[in-house]
């Protein structure tokens, strides 16, 4: 299998594309992509539930349970850690070790709001990396997030470090997007940086590591499926390129 570590020490930054359910990550495996992650989002409203309220811990384990089973890394968003006690957190993580899974993002907002204390947080990232050493943890930081008026850069840059501090093996900060800003950003960590696809961007100058789509495809599958039952109700015809039945079954090991 793929060394998920070194995909991100690549010539290009690694653009992981986030799964939903079993098929959507088979079909990503299928079309080429070396890695995959889950998306929070995308696997809460499959359920029926609201994402980053601590409350998908049995959908998301199932999910990477059956994701492990594909023939690449997996690394899973378990929001917040679905807990915020350490020794819980930590025993998510092996779990989730324990049956292949490759990585996993470990948000600092939490279900009740805000952000997390930068110490708390780190506690978390620590207790995860004491516990599972070779599970990559990929911390998120979102500032950009919780406000329409982000904190200057030297405070995420201060959450990061003690996060890198604590074992994190990546930082991501979603919705950072001004390119000095995360080109500085990348030159002043030791770990490698993951941001969160903008069509605006080009990051293969700016020592980005990795480029996650997030919840982008479960989003674009929602807005295709709608559009195409709409089209066909309105007389319209289905497209003659989509899989078939057999495509699909083709992708179930």
């Amino acid at each position: 299998m793929t060394d998920f570590f070194a995909l991100h020490h690549a010539e290009t930054p690694l653009l992981l594309p986030n799964a939903w359910d079993f098929t959507s990550g088979a079909a990503l495996f299928d079309a080429g992509f070396p890695a995959i992650g889950t998306t929070s989002l995308g696997v809460a409203a499959a359920h029926g539930l609201p994402d980053g309220r601590g409350r998908t811990r049995t959908e998301t384990v199932a999910l990477a349970r059956s994701l492990t089973r594909l023939p690449g890394p997996v690394t899973v968003d378990i929001e917040g850690g679905f807990s915020e006690d350490p020794g819980e957190v930590a025993d998510l993580a092996a779990e989730l070790a324990s049956f292949g899974t490759a990585g996993i993002n470990l948000e600092d907002s939490r279900p009740t709001g805000g952000l997390a204390e930068p110490d708390d947080h780190a506690a978390l990232v620590s207790a995860v990396k004491t516990r599972v050493p070779g599970l990559f943890v990929n911390a998120r930081i979102d500032a950009h997030w919780q406000t329409e008026n982000p904190p200057p850069l030297t405070r995420v840059l201060d959450r990061a470090r003690r996060y890198v501090a604590a074992g994190a093996d990546g930082i991501f900060v979603p919705g950072l997007t001004d390119r000095a800003d995360i080109a500085a950003l990348a030159g002043g960590l030791p770990v490698p940086l993951n941001i969160l696809y903008d069509r605006g961007l080009d990051y293969r100058d700016l020592g980005v590591a990795r480029v996650s789509l997030g919840s982008l495809l479960y989003r674009a599958a929602l807005h295709t499926a709608t559009n195409l039952a709409r089209s066909i109700r309105d007389g319209g015809a289905a497209p003659d390129d989509l899989p078939g039945y057999r495509d699909i079954e083709r992708l179930i090991p």
